[in-house]
């Protein structure tokens, strides 16, 4: 007897029962999953450096897309199984529009964190590059000043186009090192300093006190140094202020910043702490990405099984076994919904 045969002979009490047990092992696998990540992503959190910062406003729209595409079937399927069996040609395709609605917006909030620096796998605040560290510059002769993401020019923080401007001059750099006659425009305007020493630009070498030749390890140092002028970034690889658009916590301890330095519980980050910051990764980006990435994932397969359901309503399919595939469709994804809603507020209870 063919597995085909062998369905038919059941009943359907047998076959729905089935189905559904088959759908809530796998909801029990992904539940285990998930709570791994989320205990992992506590554990994390105890003894190391935090970036906390709000969620991108596309989250919340998709969160709003998801619970209304819930709504949606629940009420349809109830509708159907009443006598209304023609609903489902506008449920289950509606659905599935709903479905890639919280998609779109779920790479548009991915997008929004990507460029509000709080990347995939980065570190946490600028250590190699740092500006002032080895290298400065000055515009028409006045130091430009680095005040954690801002950039000050005579105590003033300098307009878009200017960052535009000198980004323009420091993306020349960023390959410095592997240039052999390196063309540096903008050398009338801008002067590159080297610990405190100007720069100048002979022969296609680079030197200080027009003798000392700059290394391949100083080269390297420029090259760090150019790109985050080039990106816009200061202290820090989250953009935007400090202390307003994002914070860094240790032990559940909010950092204060001020006058480029970090302060834990009123007094400077100590030497060890200092090097274990600027060492640390930002684990609560990462996390965050992982969780809500592996949610999207499986609500973009389970968009796969929605859009055979959509094609099947519109052809009447449905109705078999009182919308049993249309309900055990139903009972995941309302499952991916309540996950949702589960990482959202936890990521921004932690978060």
């Amino acid at each position: 007897m063919s597995q085909i045969d062998y369905e038919k002979e059941l009943t359907p009490e047998v076959r729905e029962k089935m189905k559904k047990n088959l759908i809530y092992v796998g909801i029990f696998g992904i539940m285990m999953l998930f709570a791994g990540l989320s205990s992992g992503y506590i554990v994390s959190a105890g003894d190391t450096f935090w970036v906390k910062y709000d969620f991108p406003p596309a989250f919340y729209i998709s969160t709003a897309l998801i619970v209304l595409s819930s709504i949606v079937l629940f009420v349809g399927i109830k509708l159907a199984q009443k006598g209304n069996a023609n609903i489902l040609k506008t449920v289950v395709p509606l659905t599935f529009i709903l479905g890639v609605g919280f998609a779109y917006f779920q790479f548009k909030g991915y997008k929004e964190l990507y460029q509000s620096g709080a990347f995939l796998s980065s570190k946490i605040t600028v250590s190699e590059g740092r500006y002032g560290s080895y290298y400065e510059l000055q515009v028409d002769g006045k130091y430009m000043e680095v005040d954690g993401n801002d950039y000050l020019i005579a105590d003033k923080v300098i307009s878009d186009e200017q960052k535009k401007e000198i980004s323009a001059f420091a993306k020349q750099f960023e390959r410095i090192s592997k240039e052999k006659n390196p063309k540096i425009t903008g050398l009338d305007k801008y002067t590159l300093r080297y610990k405190n020493q100007e720069v100048r630009l002979k022969n296609g070498k680079f030197y200080i006190q027009d003798t000392v030749e700059l290394q391949h390890v100083d080269l390297i140092r420029l090259e760090e140094f150019s790109w985050h002028i080039r990106d816009g970034r200061g202290d820090f690889f989250h953009a935007g202020k400090y202390g307003k658009d994002f914070k860094i916590y240790y032990k559940n301890q909010e950092l204060d910043y001020k006058d480029r330095t970090l302060y834990y519980k009123g007094v400077p980050l100590s030497a060890p702490l200092q090097l274990k910051m600027d060492s640390s990764s930002d684990t609560a980006t990462s996390y965050l990405y992982i969780l809500t990435f592996l949610h999207l994932l499986h609500i973009l397969v389970t968009l796969i099984f929605v859009l055979r359901a959509s094609i099947r309503s519109l052809s009447g399919k449905l109705a078999a076994d009182n919308f049993l595939p249309v309900r055990t469709l139903a009972i995941f994804w309302h499952f991916l919904g309540v996950l949702w809603i589960y990482l959202l507020l936890f990521l921004l209870f932690i978060h």
